[in-house]
């Protein structure tokens, strides 16, 4: 989807802040990654850590294979709620999780031997299938924050600690080396792991290809993957899984907020009823400026962009974070109080983020449903919610 087309939903229906996913857009992903799968035979999983508004489920899971967690509770929530394959994989599990995990997986992937050869009698005696997170040392993540395979990483089993003799028991291996890229990324990510790790592929059942596929990113080029994965699958004879979270809600979502008050210093500045710090987080961290429809960035802007979107704002959120700044835009008339903004891209890596810090209240998220034409709100926040998170 362009990033400044407007949505179907009527913008003045939404109360503000609030998170719209449309189920349309959505919908649309899911059948690009429906025929990845049917092209290729992999398994696609949906990443919880990106995306995990559970209202959406009924209709991911006539897509996808299952759900992969990063933790106790995402595999629990994939359990009751998505109901078909759950595979955990986190850099070290407790006893209190694993004991807990039993319920819900349906595999569970170790990021160390240590951690496998202390679990495995436990979880292989429950019929749950065991992997091992490697570590190609290879990656193209755009930032050091997103670089499983940095230098010192926590994340995999680098092949100068992999131990080939305690393999039994490990039916398959996982790595995670992507971060929003392309087909042709993975296949030199494949390279550095066959380089490695190749001569043990053939004794697993299956091997991970982990999450970072832009695949519903325009122009992503789907006939190398679908190529890229035959080839593995026959070459080393295993079934192939994907895990993208991004790609399964890519430009599916808004944050739709309003202008509260407008102040000036050096320039023009609009507080929003949103916020980076607690509603867009990865804005700060990333850090990335986010498109809003019917505006442009402003130090992107062209000299034509210049005459059509002459009036620049700089939006604030309602923390009292000094740097709590989403960024400056031009807009083609001025704001006023009331004026609402509408976040592109909003349904990865922001509900699943958000927080209550500074007692900001949570946005309300909402489902956008075209073939009826209405927007559904399926969960308001309030003071409760922040007053239980503490104690």
């Amino acid at each position: 989807m362009e990033a400044n087309r407007f949505p179907e939903f009527d913008i003045g229906e939404v109360k503000t802040p609030s998170f719209v996913i449309d189920e349309g857009l959505l919908e649309e992903n899911l059948k690009v990654l429906w025929n990845v799968k049917q092209l290729s035979g992999a398994k696609i999983l949906l990443a919880l850590k990106a995306y995990s508004a559970f209202s959406t489920f009924p209709l991911i899971r006539r897509y996808l294979d299952g759900v992969c967690a990063s933790s106790l509770h995402e595999a629990r929530l994939g359990h009751e709620e998505f109901g078909k394959e759950v595979v955990v994989a986190a850099p070290a599990y407790t006893e209190h999780d694993i004991k807990e995990l039993l319920k819900y997986s349906t595999s569970i992937i170790f990021n160390s031997f240590n951690q496998f050869k202390k679990y495995k009698k436990t979880v292989l005696g429950h019929g749950i299938e065991c992997g091992i997170r490697i570590n190609p040392e290879y990656s193209e993540a755009p930032v050091p924050l997103y670089n499983p395979c940095a230098p010192n990483s926590r994340l995999g089993v680098t092949i100068k600690n992999f131990e080939e003799d305690s393999l039994e028991g490990i039916s398959g291996l996982h790595f995670h080396a992507l971060c929003e890229k392309g087909a042709d990324a993975l296949e030199r990510v494949l390279k550095a792991a066959e380089e490695k790790f190749g001569k043990y592929f053939s004794r697993m059942k299956w091997i991970n290809f982990g999450g970072g596929h832009h695949i519903t990113k325009e122009g992503y080029d789907i006939k190398l993957l679908c190529r890229l994965i035959k080839s593995f699958k026959n070459k080393y004879g295993v079934n192939v899984y994907l895990e993208p979270g991004e790609a399964v809600a890519l430009d599916a979502g808004f944050l739709v907020a309003s202008v509260v008050d407008i102040v000036h210093n050096g320039m023009d500045i609009a507080i929003l009823d949103t916020s980076a710090e607690t509603h867009m987080p990865d804005v700060l961290s990333m850090p990335y400026t986010p498109e809003i429809i019917g505006a442009k960035i402003a130090s992107n802007r062209t000299k034509e962009d210049k005459k059509k979107f002459p009036y620049v704002y700089r939006l604030g959120g309602l923390t009292c974070l000094a740097g709590d700044v989403i960024g400056d835009y031009a807009f083609p008339e001025k704001l006023r109080i009331g004026s609402k903004i509408v976040f592109t891209d909003m349904a990865i890596y922001s509900m699943v983020k958000a927080t209550t810090f500074n007692g900001v209240n949570l946005p309300s998220i909402a489902l956008y449903r075209p073939k009826i034409g209405k927007i559904k709100i399926v969960r308001k926040f309030g003071y409760e919610d922040f007053k239980n998170r503490l104690s």
